[in-house]
Protein backbone atom coordinates (compact mmCIF):
# COMPACT_ATOMS: atom_id res chain seq x y z
CA UNK A 1 0.00 0.00 0.00
CA UNK A 2 1.87 3.10 -1.16
CA UNK A 3 1.66 6.12 1.09
CA UNK A 4 4.88 8.16 1.12
CA UNK A 5 5.73 10.84 -1.41
CA UNK A 6 7.94 13.27 0.50
CA UNK A 7 11.48 14.04 -0.57
CA UNK A 8 14.49 13.02 1.46
CA UNK A 9 15.63 15.79 3.79
CA UNK A 10 19.14 14.39 4.10
CA UNK A 11 21.87 15.66 1.83
CA UNK A 12 24.26 12.78 2.40
CA UNK A 13 24.18 10.09 -0.31
CA UNK A 14 22.74 6.71 0.48
CA UNK A 15 24.96 3.67 0.79
CA UNK A 16 24.45 0.25 -0.80
CA UNK A 17 24.28 -3.24 0.65
CA UNK A 18 25.22 -5.92 -1.89
CA UNK A 19 22.73 -8.78 -2.10
CA UNK A 20 24.54 -10.95 -4.69
CA UNK A 21 24.02 -11.34 -8.45
CA UNK A 22 24.62 -7.62 -8.84
CA UNK A 23 21.59 -6.72 -6.72
CA UNK A 24 21.82 -4.14 -3.95
CA UNK A 25 19.78 -2.36 -1.31
CA UNK A 26 20.09 1.41 -0.89
CA UNK A 27 20.08 2.56 2.73
CA UNK A 28 20.87 5.27 5.28
CA UNK A 29 22.27 4.18 8.65
CA UNK A 30 22.91 6.33 11.71
CA UNK A 31 25.05 4.96 14.55
CA UNK A 32 23.83 5.10 18.13
CA UNK A 33 22.63 3.30 21.19
CA UNK A 34 20.57 0.13 21.52
CA UNK A 35 17.90 -0.80 20.96
CA UNK A 36 18.28 0.39 17.42
CA UNK A 37 15.37 1.16 15.10
CA UNK A 38 14.80 -0.13 11.58
CA UNK A 39 12.10 1.45 9.41
CA UNK A 40 10.30 -0.69 6.83
CA UNK A 41 8.35 1.22 4.24
CA UNK A 42 5.19 0.46 2.35
CA UNK A 43 4.20 -0.90 -1.04
CA UNK A 44 5.78 1.23 -3.80
CA UNK A 45 7.06 3.61 -1.13
CA UNK A 46 10.67 4.45 -0.36
CA UNK A 47 13.00 5.49 2.43
CA UNK A 48 12.63 9.21 1.59
CA UNK A 49 9.08 9.38 2.96
CA UNK A 50 7.94 11.69 5.74
CA UNK A 51 7.68 9.03 8.45
CA UNK A 52 11.07 7.47 7.69
CA UNK A 53 12.91 10.80 7.78
CA UNK A 54 11.01 12.03 10.85
CA UNK A 55 11.88 8.87 12.75
CA UNK A 56 15.51 9.18 11.73
CA UNK A 57 15.57 12.76 13.05
CA UNK A 58 13.95 11.62 16.28
CA UNK A 59 16.42 8.78 16.78
CA UNK A 60 19.40 11.01 15.98
CA UNK A 61 18.26 13.42 18.68
CA UNK A 62 18.33 10.52 21.15
CA UNK A 63 21.67 9.19 19.84
CA UNK A 64 19.81 5.99 18.93
CA UNK A 65 20.90 3.75 16.05
CA UNK A 66 18.58 3.95 13.04
CA UNK A 67 18.35 2.39 9.59
CA UNK A 68 16.00 3.14 6.70
CA UNK A 69 16.26 1.38 3.35
CA UNK A 70 14.57 0.62 0.05
CA UNK A 71 13.46 -2.89 -0.83
CA UNK A 72 14.65 -4.16 -4.18
CA UNK A 73 12.53 -2.66 -6.94
CA UNK A 74 11.78 0.36 -4.75
CA UNK A 75 13.37 3.78 -4.56
CA UNK A 76 17.13 3.81 -5.12
CA UNK A 77 17.65 0.05 -4.80
CA UNK A 78 18.30 -2.22 -7.76
CA UNK A 79 15.71 -4.41 -9.42
CA UNK A 80 12.32 -4.03 -11.06
CA UNK A 81 9.20 -3.54 -8.97
CA UNK A 82 7.22 -6.07 -11.00
CA UNK A 83 9.76 -8.78 -10.12
CA UNK A 84 9.31 -8.18 -6.40
CA UNK A 85 7.58 -10.50 -3.94
CA UNK A 86 6.64 -10.43 -0.28
CA UNK A 87 9.18 -13.15 0.42
CA UNK A 88 11.90 -11.31 -1.48
CA UNK A 89 11.24 -8.04 0.32
CA UNK A 90 11.19 -9.85 3.67
CA UNK A 91 14.56 -11.34 2.74
CA UNK A 92 15.84 -7.81 2.09
CA UNK A 93 14.68 -6.78 5.57
CA UNK A 94 16.42 -9.75 7.19
CA UNK A 95 19.63 -8.94 5.28
CA UNK A 96 19.47 -5.38 6.61
CA UNK A 97 18.88 -6.68 10.13
CA UNK A 98 21.76 -9.17 9.89
CA UNK A 99 24.28 -6.91 8.18
CA UNK A 100 23.58 -3.31 9.16
CA UNK A 101 22.48 -3.60 12.80
CA UNK A 102 23.88 -4.86 16.07
CA UNK A 103 22.07 -5.92 19.21
CA UNK A 104 18.34 -5.69 19.83
CA UNK A 105 16.24 -3.80 17.30
CA UNK A 106 12.78 -2.30 17.16
CA UNK A 107 11.16 -2.75 13.77
CA UNK A 108 8.80 -0.01 12.59
CA UNK A 109 6.63 -1.15 9.70
CA UNK A 110 4.33 1.12 7.71
CA UNK A 111 1.47 -0.46 5.74
CA UNK A 112 3.06 -3.33 3.78
CA UNK A 113 6.10 -2.77 5.98
CA UNK A 114 3.95 -3.98 8.87
CA UNK A 115 3.73 -7.37 7.16
CA UNK A 116 7.44 -7.35 6.36
CA UNK A 117 8.37 -6.50 9.95
CA UNK A 118 6.36 -9.48 11.21
CA UNK A 119 8.08 -11.84 8.77
CA UNK A 120 11.51 -10.45 9.69
CA UNK A 121 10.75 -10.80 13.40
CA UNK A 122 9.64 -14.40 12.90
CA UNK A 123 12.89 -15.07 11.03
CA UNK A 124 15.06 -13.39 13.71
CA UNK A 125 13.08 -13.41 16.98
CA UNK A 126 16.24 -13.13 19.06
CA UNK A 127 17.16 -9.83 17.42
CA UNK A 128 13.82 -8.05 17.73
CA UNK A 129 12.87 -6.40 21.02
CA UNK A 130 9.71 -4.66 19.85
CA UNK A 131 7.42 -3.98 16.90
CA UNK A 132 5.62 -0.80 15.90
CA UNK A 133 3.07 -1.11 13.10
CA UNK A 134 1.60 1.97 11.40
CA UNK A 135 -1.54 0.92 9.51
CA UNK A 136 0.01 -2.56 9.24
CA UNK A 137 -1.18 -4.54 6.23
CA UNK A 138 -0.36 -8.23 6.65
CA UNK A 139 -1.96 -10.45 4.00
CA UNK A 140 -3.06 -7.43 1.93
CA UNK A 141 -2.33 -9.17 -1.37
CA UNK A 142 -4.93 -11.79 -0.54
CA UNK A 143 -7.46 -9.94 1.63
CA UNK A 144 -7.38 -6.46 0.09
CA UNK A 145 -6.46 -7.35 -3.48
CA UNK A 146 -7.29 -10.84 -4.72
CA UNK A 147 -10.43 -11.31 -2.65
CA UNK A 148 -11.66 -7.84 -3.58
CA UNK A 149 -10.91 -8.07 -7.31
CA UNK A 150 -13.81 -8.25 -9.72
CA UNK A 151 -13.93 -11.53 -11.69
CA UNK A 152 -12.73 -9.66 -14.79
CA UNK A 153 -9.66 -8.40 -12.93
CA UNK A 154 -8.82 -11.87 -11.66
CA UNK A 155 -9.18 -13.30 -15.16
CA UNK A 156 -6.94 -10.59 -16.62
CA UNK A 157 -4.30 -11.16 -13.96
CA UNK A 158 -4.23 -14.90 -14.56
CA UNK A 159 -4.27 -14.46 -18.33
CA UNK A 160 -1.85 -11.55 -18.76
CA UNK A 161 0.30 -11.94 -15.64
CA UNK A 162 -0.29 -8.32 -14.65
CA UNK A 163 -3.04 -5.77 -14.06
CA UNK A 164 -3.13 -2.02 -13.51
CA UNK A 165 -4.92 -0.70 -10.43
CA UNK A 166 -5.78 2.92 -9.68
CA UNK A 167 -3.83 4.51 -6.84
CA UNK A 168 -4.60 7.43 -4.57
CA UNK A 169 -1.03 7.50 -3.31
CA UNK A 170 1.18 7.85 -6.39
CA UNK A 171 1.56 9.65 -9.69
CA UNK A 172 -0.37 7.04 -11.66
CA UNK A 173 -1.79 3.51 -11.52
CA UNK A 174 0.34 0.80 -10.03
CA UNK A 175 1.03 -2.55 -11.61
CA UNK A 176 0.22 -5.79 -9.82
CA UNK A 177 1.98 -8.93 -10.99
CA UNK A 178 0.44 -12.38 -10.78
CA UNK A 179 3.68 -13.56 -9.15
CA UNK A 180 3.22 -11.10 -6.29
CA UNK A 181 -0.23 -12.48 -5.45
CA UNK A 182 0.72 -16.14 -5.80
CA UNK A 183 4.06 -15.99 -3.96
CA UNK A 184 2.52 -14.07 -1.06
CA UNK A 185 0.27 -17.01 -0.20
CA UNK A 186 3.27 -18.73 1.35
CA UNK A 187 3.60 -15.82 3.81
CA UNK A 188 0.02 -15.19 4.99
CA UNK A 189 -0.09 -14.60 8.74
CA UNK A 190 -3.63 -13.79 9.83
CA UNK A 191 -4.90 -17.34 9.37
CA UNK A 192 -3.16 -18.73 12.47
CA UNK A 193 -1.50 -17.63 15.72
CA UNK A 194 1.65 -15.55 15.20
CA UNK A 195 4.45 -16.84 17.42
CA UNK A 196 6.00 -13.55 18.52
CA UNK A 197 6.45 -12.66 22.19
CA UNK A 198 7.93 -9.15 22.04
CA UNK A 199 5.95 -5.98 22.85
CA UNK A 200 3.87 -4.71 19.91
CA UNK A 201 2.29 -1.32 19.32
CA UNK A 202 -0.18 -0.88 16.45
CA UNK A 203 -1.41 2.55 15.32
CA UNK A 204 -4.25 2.80 12.83
CA UNK A 205 -6.37 5.59 11.38
CA UNK A 206 -10.07 4.83 11.29
CA UNK A 207 -10.49 6.96 8.15
CA UNK A 208 -7.90 4.84 6.31
CA UNK A 209 -9.20 4.09 2.81
CA UNK A 210 -6.43 1.60 1.98
CA UNK A 211 -6.14 -0.66 5.05
CA UNK A 212 -9.27 -1.24 7.17
CA UNK A 213 -8.76 -0.55 10.86
CA UNK A 214 -10.15 -4.01 11.56
CA UNK A 215 -6.90 -5.44 10.19
CA UNK A 216 -5.03 -4.16 13.25
CA UNK A 217 -7.60 -5.80 15.52
CA UNK A 218 -7.22 -9.10 13.68
CA UNK A 219 -3.46 -8.83 13.97
CA UNK A 220 -3.62 -8.12 17.70
CA UNK A 221 -5.82 -11.18 18.16
CA UNK A 222 -3.37 -13.41 16.28
CA UNK A 223 -0.20 -12.22 18.00
CA UNK A 224 0.80 -14.47 20.90
CA UNK A 225 2.59 -11.67 22.73
CA UNK A 226 0.82 -10.68 25.97
CA UNK A 227 1.91 -7.06 25.41
CA UNK A 228 -0.01 -5.77 22.39
CA UNK A 229 -1.70 -2.38 22.20
CA UNK A 230 -3.86 -1.05 19.36
CA UNK A 231 -4.37 2.72 19.07
CA UNK A 232 -7.22 3.78 16.78
CA UNK A 233 -7.18 7.40 15.61
CA UNK A 234 -10.68 8.36 14.51
CA UNK A 235 -10.09 10.84 11.69
CA UNK A 236 -6.62 9.77 10.52
CA UNK A 237 -6.10 8.38 7.02
CA UNK A 238 -3.57 6.01 5.55
CA UNK A 239 -0.58 8.31 5.13
CA UNK A 240 -0.41 9.07 8.86
CA UNK A 241 2.23 11.73 8.21
CA UNK A 242 0.80 14.92 9.71
CA UNK A 243 2.69 16.41 12.71
CA UNK A 244 0.20 15.16 15.35
CA UNK A 245 0.34 11.69 13.77
CA UNK A 246 4.14 11.69 13.70
CA UNK A 247 4.03 12.65 17.39
CA UNK A 248 1.90 9.58 18.09
CA UNK A 249 4.41 7.39 16.28
CA UNK A 250 7.43 8.78 18.11
CA UNK A 251 5.64 8.49 21.46
CA UNK A 252 4.89 4.81 20.80
CA UNK A 253 8.51 4.29 19.72
CA UNK A 254 9.77 5.97 22.90
CA UNK A 255 7.59 3.63 24.93
CA UNK A 256 9.17 0.64 23.23
CA UNK A 257 12.72 1.95 23.57
CA UNK A 258 12.20 2.81 27.22
CA UNK A 259 12.53 6.56 26.80
CA UNK A 260 10.68 8.79 29.26
CA UNK A 261 7.60 10.24 27.55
Amino acid sequence: MPHNTSTDSKVSPHRRLARGDGCNIAYHASPGESPGVVFLGGFMSDMAGTKAVALETHCRAQARAFVRFDYQGHGASSGEFLDGTIGGWASDAVAVLDTLTKGPQILVGSSMGGWIMLLAALARPGRVSGLLGIAPAPDFTEDLMWQEFEPETRDALLRDGMVELPSNYGDGPYLIARGLIEEARAHLLLRAPIALACPVRLIQGMADDAVPWETSIRLAERLQSPDVTVSLVKHAGHRFSEPPEIARITAALDELTGEII
